[in-house]
């Protein structure tokens, strides 16, 4: 008999390390499947939500924000690379051929899609975030750009015409506000931040290792 865990995982779809938190979970969970499942949700978080919808080139977003050097932010940029790799997971250079990721967008209308995603379907909420991450992080595409949200719609199966509609209005607004309001008077500052069962909390990109033994020990807690 498998015990049940239920999942809420805030993040932004701008967060590299959101991606590496994503994928060490998803292996975590591949290891104890036949003991435990997930109820998986996607909450939304905005690292910039006063970012413009042109976004903002991102050494220069990266030393303003965070006070370092450009050769410290290519290096961080080279460790999340590498880490991105052993988990199967491509992050382009910014100078890459086909797509780089060189500038930081807003992710507002991006966390209103993937709440409506949820409601059609978890798993189609799933796809959605994968999807969005490949389309910023791999190919260097704007997740504030409605003709890219509404491609990664369609590629997650999701109903181009409805996500479209959802875009050019302002369908979940209030909700995605409500939530990522609510996540923040509970202390969250800083993603991934991964919550199970509304009670434990593990913070950052963590390795499958530490996912797997919080998850073993929390579903034998009872």
């Amino acid at each position: 008999m498998t015990t049940t865990l239920k999942i809420d995982f805030v993040s932004d779809v701008s967060c590299p390390w959101c991606v590496i938190g994503l994928k060490s979970l998803d292996q975590a969970l591949e290891r104890v499947r036949d003991e435990i499942s997930a109820e998986l949700r996607f909450q939304p978080f905005e690292l910039n939500p006063k970012m413009a919808p042109e976004g903002q080139e991102i050494t220069e977003h990266i030393t303003e924000k965070y006070g370092i050097t450009p050769a410290q932010a290519q290096a961080n940029r080279e460790n999340i690379r590498t880490r991105g790799a052993q988990l199967g997971f491509k992050f382009s250079m910014a100078d890459e051929p086909g797509g780089g990721r060189s500038r930081i967008y807003n992710t507002f209308d991006a966390h209103r899609l993937l709440h409506w995603a949820e409601l059609e379907s978890p798993a189609k909420q799933k796809a959605l975030k994968e999807t969005l991450f490949k389309t910023y992080f791999t190919d260097g595409e704007s997740p504030a750009a409605h003709d890219v949200l509404v491609k990664a719609a369609r590629t997650a199966g999701l109903d181009e015409a409805r996500a479209l509609e959802v875009l050019s209005s302002d369908e979940y607004a209030d909700e995605v506000r409500e939530r990522e309001q609510f996540y923040l008077t509970q202390g969250i500052h800083s993603v991934p931040a991964v919550i199970i069962n509304d009670r434990h909390l593990i913070s950052g990109g963590q390795p499958p290792e530490v996912f797997e033994q919080a998850l073993r020990q929390i579903a034998a807690a009872g």
